[in-house]
């Protein structure tokens, strides 16, 4: 039986600083089941991508003159909170914020198009912290009414009817798409990735949950679609109630499962044997959008609703043995595998949604692989067929490419967008393999460059299986087609894929087709028999993350190999082992766990952080990704106590994030609240989606 963390508030619980990435013993708890605590799943022997990068750091620094950069061998950075601005240490709003990250130029004036804005200092305020000359206002929180019919939101009376008609919590993916002959109005869709039971109801036990309080949480996971509409005069956008397009899908909404392993005997469960239906879909995080109109979802951390796993299959995803922490098998047997075996099986994919018809069945593609899907992006090739990028959360896992068969058709008919639904159904599935350009005996781990003074890596994709109309033809000796698709990480461990430091988001640039992956860190790198790093990773106990900048082969996304390069080491710039792309490390903001990212019109690279490791709260950053400046990073906003950073979007002249888990601290609850954003003391914390403009009404950073 897996050992569960004190209850919340006990005088045992100290574990909070020790919790990998930053995050509190309350957020490990609800929005990961403890991930971080549990043996690390893949005990596979393929080599680490720490193989590949380490050098690079050093070379780069030396092709442009700068200071030899090193990488530690252990990722420490003391002293970073002492050098926190004033604003950190006392926990009030750096000023106007426009304060200079860790004292040095913002180079407002000078910096790449898109990114002239004066970059917000490092801070701790209860508040979401934004630049000189920019305003900010809260579009929509968590429980305010969206459908007809919807109550408005009580949170001593909440019901799991009421929550259904209402906007969900922890908002993450966030999209933001057209809606033709609607003047000043877009179409606002969101992922509702987990519930924190604790900050949600008066008096809650982890022990005993009501029944009731278990069917609200069901009813606020989920997505959600809600218009939303512009104010011309003051930039101000606020959602538009009970419009015929807002939608909630929830845990017991019905989806289709599609794709080569559909109909299969793994996902046939007592409630459904034809394996082609599934109720709801869990713990969202990040997602994308596609060409043809559509919003792609990732089930994350699926594992924890789980309890008894005692399969190998169970414990290579994570699955504990005993019961869960919400305990939702007391009031469903299908999240009990005692009794129903296979419904975990039936969660872990990309989930497909059509925002545009409120009466359609969202579909969960088996063709893209079952794991802890953290985003799904997408590009199409020349004669457009989609290529779908994917990373598995996980430490030492590894990150995925969709080639698609099929090309999307154009146009708004309903026999067009049947046909583009099907897109993601038939193609072949690859996993990522890294490879270095130096013998591993001269790679020591410490940064010291090889004799050929080169570190960039090459790389290929491994076919894994292929769907087709007919069914699936798998790639990976000694396993199905349905075996591969629904045990893909097994797949990937057969054919030695890469692994990584818990690869998240994956995004192609639209102006470049670079394709940037987000490692936001493993604190278990070098720990104990883990391995260290080596010629692909920076650090040992790698707290702070990296990204990598991967190029297909003449820059296709159909191709079968890639090359890489390193460009970013996160942490505080000070640190030898950080690296920004080489640009000069004391004109760059701090940053710590890059996590969601997103491209703005000038092709800048936006980054959003989750469980900032130097002392301050998590928030977003841009940085430019080519020309004279690139690698510059500069801070935008930051958000409030306890909060993540998710779903950026970022247009010509609106900011849009989501502020997630707002007061996950430890000890906290409705009666002992850590934040009061965004409404102030005596009313309760509500993770919510925040919109930033110019007060002059020009674009976003020039």
């Amino acid at each position: 039986m897996r050992k569960l963390l004190p209850l919340i508030g006990t005088p045992s619980q100290s574990r909070s600083g020790s919790h990998p990435g930053g995050r509190s013993a309350m957020t490990c708890r609800f929005r990961c089941g403890d991930a971080c605590f549990h043996e690390v799943p893949n005990t596979s022997d393929n080599e680490y991508v720490g193989d590949v990068i380490a050098g690079a750091i050093g070379r780069r620094s030396m092709m442009r003159a700068a200071a030899v950069v090193t990488v530690a061998t252990a990722a420490g950075t003391a002293g970073v909170a002492a050098a926190l601005p004033a604003a950190a240490a006392t926990g009030k709003p750096s000023g106007n914020a426009s304060g200079k990250p860790s004292g040095k130029p913002s180079g407002n004036q000078q910096a790449a198009r898109g990114l002239r804005y004066s970059s917000v200092a490092p801070n701790t305020a209860d508040a979401v912290t934004v630049p000189d000359g920019y305003r900010q206002n809260v579009v929509i929180r968590w429980g305010e009414p969206i459908l007809r019919g919807a109550p408005a939101f009580d949170p001593e009376n909440q019901t799991a009817a009421a929550q259904a008609g209402q906007f969900g919590y922890n908002n993450d993916f966030l999209a933001l798409l057209p809606l033709p002959g609607e003047c000043d109005r877009q179409l606002l869709v969101a992922n509702h990735e987990y519930t924190d039971e604790v900050l949600m109801f008066r008096g809650y036990d982890p022990a005993n949950p009501t029944r009731q309080q278990v069917e609200v949480a069901w009813a606020a996971h989920g997505l959600a679609a809600v218009v939303v509409e512009e104010d011309r005069r003051t930039g101000k956008l606020t959602a538009v109630t009970r419009h015929h397009l807002n939608r909630r899908v929830t845990a017991t909404t019905e989806f289709r499962l599609t794709g080569p392993a559909a109909g299969s005997d793994l996902l046939k469960t007592s409630a459904d044997p034809t394996g082609r239906k599934v109720l709801g879909t869990l713990n969202n995080c990040s997602g994308g959008t596609t060409p043809w109109g559509t919003t792609l979802h990732g089930e994350e951390n699926f594992n924890q609703y789980f309890a008894g796993g005692s399969r190998a299959t169970d414990k290579r995803y994570g699955i504990g043995t005993g019961v869960t922490e919400r305990k939702w098998e007391r009031f469903d047997k299908r999240f009990d595998l005692a009794q129903e075996p296979n419904e975990v099986h039936r969660f872990g994919y990309v989930v497909e949604f059509d925002p545009y018809d409120p009466t359609s069945t969202p579909r969960k593609h088996t063709a893209l692989g079952r794991f802890k899907h953290e985003a799904a992006t997408v590009r199409l090739t020349a004669d457009d067929r989609p290529v779908v990028y994917t990373g598995d959360d996980e430490r030492f896992d590894y990150f995925y490419k969709f080639v698609g068969s099929k090309r999307m058709k154009h146009g708004s008919s309903r026999a067009v967008r049947e046909h583009n639904l099907s897109l993601l159904d038939e193609g072949t599935l690859y996993v990522a393999r890294l490879t270095g350009d130096s013998p591993a005996a001269e790679i020591d781990g410490a940064g010291k460059l090889p004799a050929d003074g080169e570190f960039d890596g090459g790389g290929e994709w491994i076919p894994l299986a292929t769907a087709t109309a007919k069914g699936g033809v798998s790639h990976v000796e000694g396993m199905t087609a349905d075996e591969v698709f629904v045990f893909t990480r097994l797949a990937g461990d057969k054919v030695g894929a890469t692994k990584m430091d818990r690869p998240e988001d994956i995004q192609p640039s639209p102006q470049t087709g670079k394709v940037y992956v987000v490692l936001t860190n493993n604190s278990n790198r070098g720990v104990g028999a883990n391995a260290k790093a080596d010629e692909a990773n920076p650090r040992n106990a790698n707290k702070h993350g990296h990204i990598l900048e991967l190029t297909e082969g003449r820059n296709r996304p159909e191709s079968l190999t890639f090359g890489w390069s390193l460009f970013l080491v996160a942490g505080d710039p000070d640190d030898p082992a950080t690296y920004f792309a080489g640009f000069p490390k004391d004109e760059v903001s701090p940053i710590s766990c890059p996590d969601n990212v997103a491209f703005d019109p000038h092709g800048n690279l936006w980054i959003s952080t989750d469980g900032n490791q130097l002392g301050s709260h998590d928030g977003l950053f841009g940085v430019a990704t080519r020309g004279a400046r690139r690698g510059e990073l500069k801070q935008f906003l930051t958000v409030p106590t306890g909060a993540e950073t998710c779903g950026p979007i970022v247009q010509d002249r609106r900011v849009i994030v989501a502020v997630q888990h707002p007061g996950e601290i430890d000890g906290a609850s409705v009666e002992k609240p850590a934040s009061t954003w965004p409404d102030g003391p005596g009313r309760i914390t509500r993770p919510a989606v925040v919109a930033v403009w110019r007060t002059d009404g020009k674009d976003i950073g020039v």
